[in-house]
């Protein structure tokens, strides 16, 4: 597994750790997620029954906006914006055809879109959030996540916010101050606070 700054899997079944230690890191491979997570530190103890994978992101990536990608010429007839990288370009169309109606929207070839004068502020059009990887990139975690658990394991518990996340999964019911009790512990060994 290329390295992650902190990785450990801590269970009281040493066959089970190392193949815990196996999957994860398969999985975390497969879906391409080493470049985004920095320290995961996964517990599992199958007696209780209760995973708990809790670990910080490298860096978010950021929101995409318009003006990362293309220019806006305001102009007496309509607005026109040159685009730059095409790559997103679908997800702007999609953007500007709910904000504005599609009638509202040409586009007269793949590197230019017009809007019709005065319909939005340049500033506006600047800001725009045409997509945002992070949104996406959650659900890649949780998904994770719930991979590695172990089968059957359907009580659970997530949290993702900023550059923390937490997973937590039983068979059986998790008490209300587990996050407290197993998952702050966890943060702590890899030295950050919940």
């Amino acid at each position: 597994m290329p390295p992650l700054n902190y990785f450990v899997v801590e269970s009281p079944d040493a066959t089970g750790k190392e193949a815990y230690e196996r999957i994860a890191a398969d999985v975390l491979q497969d879906l391409d997620l080493i470049k985004v997570i920095d320290r995961l530190h996964i517990y599992v103890d199958p007696k209780v029954p209760i995973f708990i994978a809790a670990g910080l992101l490298r860096h978010m990536p950021r929101a995409i906006r318009v003006s990362d990608f293309a220019n806006i010429n305001p102009g007496e007839k309509g607005i026109v914006l040159d685009i730059g990288d095409e790559t997103y370009l679908a997800p702007l169309l999609q953007k500007l055809w709910v904000l504005f109606g599609k009638e509202n929207v040409e586009q007269p070839d793949r590197f230019t879109v017009v809007l019709p004068a005065g319909l939005a502020a340049e500033e506006v059009l600047e800001q725009m959030v045409v997509t945002d990887p992070s949104e996406t990139l959650h659900k890649d975690i949780i998904y994770a996540l719930q991979y590695i658990a172990p089968e059957g394991f359907k009580v659970r518990r997530q949290y993702i916010r900023d550059e923390k996340f937490y997973y937590v999964a039983s068979e059986d019911t998790l008490e209300g101050d587990i996050v407290e009790t197993m998952v702050a512990p966890i943060f702590e060994k890899m030295g950050v606070t919940l």
